[in-house]
């Protein structure tokens, strides 16, 4: 039964976030807010709606294992997994200014995160400054979005004018919508914070586990369906604003009110300190090289990021169970992938570098 109400509260927050944001982007569109707009604030912050309600959620009930867990874990996910499979699907091509502005600002927020949470707890106080980054930061995209090239504004608007037209006909109410949403994720949230809790205690796991790996996977379903859509209908630049807007709002929203809301704070465990936050921020600098390399991410660029997502995955694994394998894995991870890649990626970076020069 546990698993059964994990299963059924997953898909509450898939669709409750289905619901969220295709009310909310018809009132954006019916005030007259551009798509680019829609796309950049309303579809990325709505498609992180299942980690926000998983985090209040646990917030409330003396779980914040499983949130800082789901917030870490889906900016995880997100970058190595969703934007992985979006280039393995058609390499993404990015002419959006605003990404070379935002993986700098993503890479900033990660460390401020690291640097916040060394007193092993994020406060109030905390969660305020982070909050009114996000308040900063949506601004910031209002003014930038004005300057974006053509080509930009012509794909979003190709693709949320398009769908808010072919909803106008639909009989629900947006407002109903919106709410209906809002109601299926308070209820999938309950739902799925019970019972992974339930499936940690029952594997001898952390809750911070559970919150890394399963819970982050199946909150950031919504990101997988917008960016993978987006990336097979060609539309590249959807696909990597909503990975890189997630990522941001999951840190200044999500942990931002987290902080505030939770009366204890957010408890950061020297496990967290010393290795998942390091490794979110890592993986954020991967997406230098990547994006800046002719702003284009490759079919082995994706496979890369998709090998990485496996190991990591499996390496949490390991390390719950305790497995004698554990010690043979980090020999190859420590000696062998990673200093590969960043050979690899040196390597492209100074070839594209080269090219833009001659």
């Amino acid at each position: 039964m546990t698993a059964l109400f994990f299963v059924i509260g997953l898909i509450l927050l898939i669709g409750g976030a289905e619901l969220l944001v295709r009310g909310s982007s018809r009132l954006a569109a019916s005030v007259g807010i551009t798509p680019l707009v829609i796309g950049l604030t309303v579809v990325a912050f709505g498609t992180s709606s299942p980690e926000f309600a998983v985090s209040i959620k646990a917030a409330f009930s003396s779980q914040p294992g499983v949130a800082l867990g789901n917030i870490i874990g889906s900016n995880i996910f997100n970058t190595l997994f969703i934007l992985g499979l979006s280039a393995l699907i058609t390499p993404l091509v990015v002419d959006q200014k605003l990404i070379r502005l935002e993986v700098p600002l993503m890479i900033m927020v990660s460390i401020l995160v690291w640097v916040l949470g060394m007193n092993n707890v994020l406060g109030q106080v905390e969660g305020l400054f982070l909050f009114a980054g996000l308040l900063g930061y949506t601004g910031f995209l209002i003014i930038q979005s004005k300057q974006e090239s053509e080509v930009v504004k012509q794909e979003y608007a190709q693709e949320y004018e398009r769908r808010a037209s072919d909803e106008k006909a639909g009989w629900i109410n947006p407002i109903v919508m919106a709410l209906v949403g809002l109601g299926m994720l308070v209820w999938g949230s309950n739902w799925l914070v019970d019972s992974a809790v339930e499936i940690a205690r029952s594997f001898g796991v952390s809750d911070v586990i559970i919150g890394l790996t399963i819970i982050a996977a199946g909150t950031s379903m919504p990101e997988v369906v917008t960016s993978v859509v987006a990336s097979l209908k060609g539309e590249r630049d959807i696909a990597v604003g909503n990975i890189i807007g997630s990522n941001l709002f999951n840190l200044l929203g999500v942990l931002g009110l987290f902080g505030i809301v939770s009366p204890a704070g957010v408890a950061v465990s020297a496990e967290v300190l010393n290795f998942d936050l390091p490794v979110m921020i890592l993986v954020t600098l991967v997406c230098v090289p990547i994006f800046f390399t002719g702003s284009r991410v490759g079919r082995w660029e994706g496979g890369l990021l998709l090998g990485y997502y496996v190991a990591y995955t499996v390496y949490l694994v390991l390390t719950a169970t305790e497995h004698a394998s554990l010690p043979y894995f980090e020999v190859v991870m420590y000696y062998g992938a990673i200093p590969l890649t960043l050979i690899i990626l040196a390597v492209s970076a100074l070839g594209s570098l080269r090219q833009k020069l001659l």
